[in-house]
């Protein structure tokens, strides 16, 4: 049985966007019963597919996860991104969404470093490589265009952090579209990654322009415990000035008893056709 959803699927032309860290799939001890996948994955599978999102931007994924949410979606969800590394293996942070509403014009995968034609290049004190997976879409519905970026940004280095986020906004200054950028950034509202993307790249926090807020403001990264008031944001989506946001919500739901990752996922409910005055 499906549990009610939080948002849930949506009308169109309005979006359901998802960012979700779903934690690398690990077993074993001495890792703890709570964050292994064998326990974990059935609830990531299972809030996928109670949300079901038109994108869903995801973070730490490996092959064997990345197995579970296409099967949890359905034939109707379409996924691009690959590993970071040179090969193309190791963790990823594809964009997954529905074919079914959304034609896929083009997409991308760069390295976050100074040398983005190197795939699995490390640059700014980063111990392994970062990337930034970018899609444009049509939509069916209306056949309106816009931009996605996921990224999951370095956890150490706050030079890194920032280095990327320069590298974001220049890309989403050259497209001229509505944008969406998404991912777990490691880094506050107050950080210099944060406020480049929103002054550099002239984005809005979803969540503070949202007309309707779905849930308390949970702090993001809640390492299994349960949700925290007023915590610390790392989990962002960030959307340009001519986007809508109808709706934004933290997802802190367990699904029978079991937390699906160490990240709650962030959603928000979007209107291209635009912001009112």
């Amino acid at each position: 049985m499906i549990a009610e959803p939080l948002i849930g699927p949506v009308v169109a032309p309005r979006l359901h966007l998802m960012s979700f860290n779903i934690r690398r799939a690990m077993e074993g001890p001495p890792r703890p019963r709570r964050d292994r996948w064998s326990v974990r994955g059935p609830a990531v599978a299972e809030m996928l597919r109670t949300e079901r999102p038109t994108v869903l931007g995801l973070q730490e994924v490996l092959p064997r996860s990345l197995e579970v949410v296409t099967e949890a979606l359905g034939p109707d969800y379409r996924f691009v991104g690959r590993g970071r590394n040179r090969d193309g293996t190791g963790e990823g942070t594809p964009i997954v969404y529905d074919a079914s509403r959304l034609e896929l014009r083009d997409w991308r995968q760069r390295p976050l470093s100074a040398r983005p034609e190197q795939a699995g290049s490390r640059s700014w004190g980063t111990l392994f490589p970062r990337i930034l997976v970018s899609a444009e879409f049509s939509d069916r519905s209306d056949g309106l265009r816009f931009l996605i970026i996921n990224t999951h940004l370095d956890h150490i280095s706050s030079l890194a952090r920032r280095r990327s986020a320069q590298c974001i906004a220049g890309l989403t200054r050259t497209r001229g579209l509505p944008t969406v950028v998404m991912g777990d950034l490691n880094a506050g509202a107050r950080s210099g990654a944060v406020r480049t993307l929103v002054s550099r790249a002239d984005l809005i926090d979803s969540w503070s322009a949202a007309e309707d807020r779905l849930t308390p403001a949970w702090g993001t990264h809640s390492g299994y415990r349960r949700p925290r008031l007023g915590g610390r944001r790392i989990d962002w989506l960030l959307v340009s000035n001519d986007i809508r946001v109808r709706a934004a919500a933290v997802n802190a739901r367990t699904f029978r008893g079991i937390t699906p990752s160490d990240h709650l996922p962030v959603q928000a409910v979007l209107d291209l056709h635009g912001r009112t005055s």
